[in-house]
C-alpha cells in the first residue's frame, strides 16, 4: 500500500530515462529520486523509515522556512522557493521545495505542487532528463530560475507601463497599481536574497559532492538568481519614482486649482466690495433715487474686474 505522503518516485537509468519505483524501494541499486509532501500525516514515519536523522527530518518538514543549503557528513540539505504558478495562486506567494541528496538518493519534499519538479519527471519520463541525482538537483534549480526570472520580467513589463502612463490614467488607481508592485517584489526578493547565498553556498569547494562541472553550472544559476535579485531591486526603485512623481503631480495639479482660485478671488475682491457697499440698507445711500445707478455701478464693476487682470497680467501672475 502506498504511502498517503509518497508522490512518485524514480530510479534513473544513468541514460537520462527512468522507471517508477515503490514508496518502500530503499535499497535500489539505481540511484532514486523520491518525492514526498510533507502535509501528510505519514511522513514523518516514513522519512524516519528511510533512516533519515532527526535533524534533518525536522528541516524538511517545518512549516515555515527560508532559503538555504547545509552539507553534511552523510548528505546535502538544500531549501529553494519558487514562484507560485499553481492555478488561482499569487506567483508571490512562493513555494518551497526541500531537498535531501545522498550519493544514490535524492528526496525532495514539498506541501504545494512544485511545477520545476513535475517538468524534471517530464523529461525523465520521456527518457530526456538528468543522468544522475546531481543533474535532476541541478535541472530543478534551473527550472525554479527560469520561472523567478519570467516572473520578473513580467514585474519588469508591468513596470514600463505604470510609468508610460503616468499622466495619462487615473493617478489614485496608478497609484494603488503601483504599491502592489512594489509589495509582490518586496515578498519576492525576501525570499530571494538568501536563495542566491543558498545557490553560492553549493557551488563552494567545500562541498565535495559536486564536482568543477556541476559547481560552473550552480555558478550560472546564481549569477542568474542575482540578476533577478537586482531587476527586483530596479523595479522597487523605479516603483518609489514612479510614486514620487505621481505625488509631485497630484500637489502640481492642487498647486493649479488653487492658483485659479486666488486669481478668480483676486478679481471678483474689488467688485464684491462695491457690491457689498451699494448692498448697504442704510439711509444716504447715493444713487438710491437714480434710475440710472445700478447700470452704472455694474459699468464700474466691469471695468474694475478688467483693470484688475490687466494689473495681474502686467504684473505676470498668468
Amino acid at each position: 500500500m502506498t504511502d498517503s505522503c509518497y508522490i512518485f518516485g524514480l530510479a534513473l537509468d544513468g541514460k537520462g530515462g527512468a522507471s517508477d519505483v515503490k514508496s518502500t524501494a530503499t535499497d535500489s541499486a539505481q540511484p532514486t529520486w523520491l518525492h514526498i509532501d510533507y502535509s501528510a500525516a505519514d511522513t514523518y514515519p516514513w522519512l524516519n523509515s528511510q533512516h533519515v536523522d532527526e535533524l534533518t527530518i525536522e528541516a524538511l518538514t517545518r512549516s515555515e522556512t527560508r532559503p538555504r543549503s547545509m552539507i553534511k557528513s552523510d548528505g546535502l540539505l538544500i531549501v529553494l522557493r519558487g514562484v507560485n504558478m499553481n492555478p488561482d495562486a499569487e506567483p508571490e506567494d512562493m513555494v518551497s521545495i526541500r531537498i535531501w541528496l545522498q550519493e544514490q538518493r535524492m528526496i525532495t519534499v514539498r506541501q504545494r505542487r512544485i511545477l520545476a519538479a513535475q517538468d524534471v519527471k517530464s523529461t525523465l519520463e520521456a527518457g530526456k532528463g538528468p543522468s544522475s541525482l546531481i543533474h535532476v538537483l541541478i535541472d530543478i534549480i534551473t527550472q525554479l530560475a527560469d520561472r523567478i526570472a519570467d516572473f520578473v520580467n513580467q514585474m519588469e513589463a508591468r513596470m514600463d507601463q505604470y510609468e508610460a502612463a503616468i499622466g495619462q490614467q487615473n493617478p489614485i488607481a496608478l497609484r494603488s497599481q503601483i504599491s502592489e508592485l512594489r509589495r509582490q517584489s518586496a515578498v519576492v526578493r525576501r525570499f530571494l536574497a538568501p536563495q542566491r547565498d543558498a545557490l553560492d553556498t553549493l557551488q563552494q569547494p567545500s562541498n565535495k559532492n559536486f564536482s568543477d562541472s556541476h559547481r560552473y553550472a550552480i555558478r550560472e544559476e546564481t549569477d542568474r538568481m542575482i540578476r533577478s535579485v537586482e531587476d527586483l531591486d530596479l523595479v522597487r526603485e523605479r516603483a518609489l519614482v514612479a510614486q514620487e512623481e505621481l505625488i509631485n503631480l497630484a500637489a502640481q495639479e492642487q498647486n493649479n486649482r488653487m492658483y485659479v482660485l486666488s486669481i478668480i478671488a483676486a478679481v471678483f475682491l474689488p467688485i464684491t466690495f462695491i457690491s457689498g457697499v451699494f448692498g448697504m440698507n442704510v439711509a444716504g445711500l447715493p444713487g438710491t433715487n437714480t434710475p440710472a445707478a445700478f447700470l452704472i455701478v455694474c459699468i464700474a464693476m466691469i471695468v474694475l474686474s478688467i483693470g484688475t487682470l490687466l494689473w495681474l497680467r502686467f504684473k505676470g501672475w498668468f
